[in-house]
């Protein structure tokens, strides 16, 4: 993989007197408001928490606003005078547009996490041209909509020499084939908007992450979490002979905010920070958790070990981006489902 660290540098901004917070585009006058769709979420929780610290006011959709498991959106500091959780179903037009009006910008996470095919697919593409109607008409500065690695890497024709960046996209016919219909979804949401953005000149800039770790606020476990948990837990016994690409959900969060505030930010940035065997990942959490049964065994070891393909997030390093390590962002998770009483 591509990689280099460089000094953090987050470009052009501007300063809103009212709050005193650092945001985009020079305007000095006024509390800059955004609207985040799915607040709830893994993401997006951390893109709440982190907007309300920089002084956004924030509007967040979520399916329920008195459901319990959005209830730690209300403790982040700011939270009490510059948040308002709304509720809204991407596929309900009108509520997507009373959240978006009056937002100076959103960011787009919501979406549904499901392999089947009528719940994930055509929910995808119109909650996201709803979102995007919606800001259109809002007259938004722009979207930052967070799309995923399964919609650029989903591809077993593509040569191994080939560095995956962002001019990839995965083979749809290969996602219907192998039924994978999350990466279908997410790859013929991104393409949609896309193709809605350039037709209604709608400043759209996307991040790509690719699989997410690190601490949960929400008190609801998600599935990449899980993919640590099952490890330290001992409900794992073996590893697949797979590869996979990580980053921390902190750097995603910061990432989004990062390409809301670059005035020059355009088109796909992928967000990852490296590349890895699962059995990489189980030697990374033995030697943190020597007391943890982390399994040492893959469970397909008669086959050849694949190999990491090659990434570049050269895209955000050039901006100046620094990704938190897979062993730091490891580490976190564990300390995260400890603190959680999830694992003893």
């Amino acid at each position: 993989m591509e990689q280099q660290l460089v000094e953090n540098c987050n470009g052009p901004v501007e300063v809103c007197k009212e709050s005193g917070h650092e945001g985009a585009q020079g305007m000095t006058n006024s509390i800059t408001r955004v609207c985040v769709t799915g607040a709830g979420g893994f993401i997006a929780s951390w893109i709440v928490k982190d907007l309300l610290e920089k002084g956004y006011v924030v509007r967040g959709t979520v399916r329920n606003p008195d459901d319990p498991k959005n209830s730690h959106l209300r403790q982040f500091d700011g939270a009490d005078t510059r948040l308002q959780l709304l509720k809204a179903d991407l596929t309900d037009f009108d509520s997507i547009q009373s959240a978006v009006s009056g937002c100076d910008g959103v960011f787009h996470l919501a979406s549904p996490v499901t392999d089947d095919p009528v719940q994930m697919v055509d929910p995808s593409i119109q909650g996201t041209l709803n979102v995007l109607n919606a800001a259109l008409l809002a007259g938004v500065r722009r979207v930052v909509m967070t799309s995923s690695i399964g919609a650029v890497a989903m591809d077993p024709h593509r040569d191994p020499d080939v560095v995956v960046d962002e001019s990839c996209w995965s083979n749809l016919d290969y996602c219907k084939e192998t039924k994978n219909w999350y990466c279908y979804g997410k790859a013929v949401a991104e393409q949609a908007a896309w193709d809605f953005a350039k037709e209604k000149n709608l400043d759209l800039v996307v991040l790509v992450p690719s699989l997410v770790l690190g601490p949960l606020l929400q008190p609801a476990m998600n599935a990449s979490t899980f993919h640590v948990l099952k490890y330290v837990s001992g409900s794992a016994k073996t590893y697949a002979n797979l590869v996979q690409a990580y980053v921390d959900v902190r750097d995603v969060a910061k990432a989004c905010i990062l390409l809301y505030e670059t005035a020059s930010a355009s088109g796909r940035y992928l967000c990852a920070e490296s590349v890895a065997h699962r059995g990489e990942v189980c030697d990374i959490l033995a030697e943190l958790y020597p007391q943890y049964p982390i399994p040492r065994k893959c469970s397909d070891a008669k086959q050849p070990k694949l190999e990491p393909y090659r990434l570049s997030n050269k895209r955000l390093r050039d901006m100046g981006f620094e990704f938190i390590s897979l062993r730091k962002s490891l580490q976190d998770t564990v300390i995260n489902l400890q603190e959680r009483n999830a694992i003893l």
